[in-house]
């Protein structure tokens, strides 16, 4: 299926089922979200990276105006679609101050596998607890998905945008597995220096053993 979706471009990557909380305030987005909240339309997140708008975004839709300023500005909060693939880009729509695509829906498999799924989550675990960052999943463990996993693994922007076109949640989940199993030793080797840095002037009671 393709359509017509208007857009609004962003410098962050959104998933299928992620809340993401905005603040409208450009004119051009003020315009577009108070046409979808007054129409019951979604709009599409594409992923701005390197000031590039690129090929794929996420369809979202508006679930709360959770403030509405004297201005027109707005908080809103969002809800994931479903991921989309950019064909054209609409630069200048009639009436519009601001752009839209066409786009495609590519198929997106969510069957996961559920010891690659637990991996993962320890992984993530594991980094977090290294980081000493204290954040709690929304669902029980056994109904996450790779989406629901991908902004807490630190991921760059970049990486975060490929994985939004792997339309397979094994290798999604995948990709994150080996993301994790190349940055948690080099945190648990930064911790370790941290840890040498401090010791560098304390009295420390050392010994040789029997030597």
């Amino acid at each position: 299926m393709t359509n017509f979706i208007p857009i609004f471009p962003l410098g962050a990557v959104a998933y299928p089922g992620e809340q993401l909380n905005l603040h409208i305030f450009e004119p051009r987005f003020k315009q577009l979200v108070a046409e979808c909240v007054a129409e019951g339309k979604l709009f599409g997140i594409p992923a701005v990276v390197d000031k590039n708008i690129m090929e794929y975004g996420t369809l979202v839709k508006v679930e709360k105006v959770e403030k509405l300023y004297d201005n027109g500005e707005m908080d809103v909060i969002t809800r994931g679609d479903s991921v989309f693939r950019v064909l054209e880009l609409i630069h200048q729509i009639p009436e519009k101050l601001y752009s839209g695509a066409i786009v495609s829906y590519p198929a997106n498999n969510m069957t996961a596998n559920n010891k690659l799924l637990d991996e993962v989550i320890h992984g993530i675990r594991e980094l977090h607890s290294i980081l000493q960052v204290h954040k709690a999943f929304k669902k029980p463990d056994s109904e996450l998905t790779s989406y629901d996993l991908a902004h807490h693994a630190g991921l760059s922007l970049s990486e975060e945008y490929e994985m939004l076109h792997l339309f397979y949640e094994v290798q999604r989940l995948e990709y994150l597995k080996r993301h994790l199993h190349k940055v948690i030793p080099m945190m648990a080797e930064m911790e370790r220096l941290k840890e040498r840095v401090k010791l560098n002037g304390h009295f420390r009671n050392l010994s040789a053993g029997d030597l």
